[in-house]
């Protein structure tokens, strides 16, 4: 079976539990502090190998992130090609108010510090069937997406966090484009009119024309975009507790049940069930469900 080669991002989270988040001069006591392994490539990589496929994630940590390269292991991940940089490990500060919401500061550390040869790294290991896995928290990725389209790799991109470096992106070797409402407004360089998202997801596909496009709402749901047409999936009904890592459950659940060869259709009901199971649990890497468990969303329908 074709495997998840993942150049991404790992993080070291402090989650803070607030009653609402801090405005601008404002000072807020904190329920709670927990500390959680983290970072969108780091997440993406537990959920697609408990979706039931093989992985590799490639990146760098500090050498405060040994427990980061622990975390990855344990969950079966081939960790061979991560580097221990110098510098401290990327880490986000994340608070979540009492609906469930989050407000993110991250900072990148040794994510941002990936050198060519780490890039090769990850490009090597992508053989004939794999997918190549990215997000937007690692350095130099107009040169990542360059030599991975020269090398025909199939890319999976989940443009996430927006940061104005996505402007400058040449995405004419993505298949996959992964984005939320903010990512996709900023790619595309408008919004949305009201809830018709059709120009927006018409506007992605002149960006990045040979991809299949995911647009993920929330509670909304998500809007599906192919060579067919646009298609809407509703959303799973949960109690949100904390939505951190909500979108890396949908990735890594969406990917790993592509790989296995299931229908678009059926992996978007995966990730979407995996994504509402996160939010239910709090922090990242934690919150990410097991295979069973969303297997028995699925089946209850949303």
């Amino acid at each position: 079976m074709p495997k998840l080669v993942n150049l991404g991002s790992l993080c070291i989270d402090h989650v803070y539990r607030v009653p609402a988040f801090t405005g601008p001069g404002e000072t807020v006591s904190s329920l709670t502090h927990e500390v959680f392994p983290g970072g969108k490539g780091l997440n993406q990589s537990i959920a697609a190998a408990r979706a039931g496929i093989d992985v590799v994630h490639v990146g760098c940590v500090g050498e405060d992130g040994g427990w980061l390269t622990d975390t990855l292991s344990a969950e079966g991940i081939d960790v061979s090609g991560l580097r221990v940089a110098e510098g401290a490990s990327g880490h986000a500060m994340i608070q979540v108010n009492e609906s469930g919401e989050n407000a993110i500061v991250i900072f990148g550390g040794t994510n941002r510090t990936l050198a060519r040869d780490d890039m090769e790294t990850a490009l090597a290991r992508v053989e004939r069937g794999d997918w190549l896995m990215l997000q937007n928290e690692i350095n130099d990725l107009d040169l990542v997406l360059r030599l991975a389209g020269e090398r025909g790799c199939q890319v999976a991109f989940n443009v996430a966090p927006v940061d104005g470096r996505e402007a400058g992106y040449d995405l004419s070797c993505v298949g996959l484009l992964i984005v939320n409402e903010i990512e996709a407004s900023a790619l595309a360089g408008t919004d949305a009119t009201g809830d018709d998202w059709s120009g927006v997801m018409a506007a992605l596909g002149e960006r990045a024309p040979k991809a299949a496009i995911v647009l993920t709402l929330g509670a909304d749901g998500l809007v599906y975009r192919d060579e067919t047409g646009l298609t809407t999936f509703p959303a799973y009904a949960v109690t949100a507790v904390d939505e951190t890592a909500a979108g890396d459950a949908f990735i890594g659940f969406l990917m790993g049940s592509l790989i296995q060869g299931e229908s678009m259709e059926s992996a978007l009901r995966m990730g979407s069930a995996a994504g509402a199971l996160a939010v239910t649990q709090a922090g990242a890497a934690s919150s990410l469900p097991a295979v069973a468990d969303v297997r028995g969303l699925v089946q209850t329908g949303p």
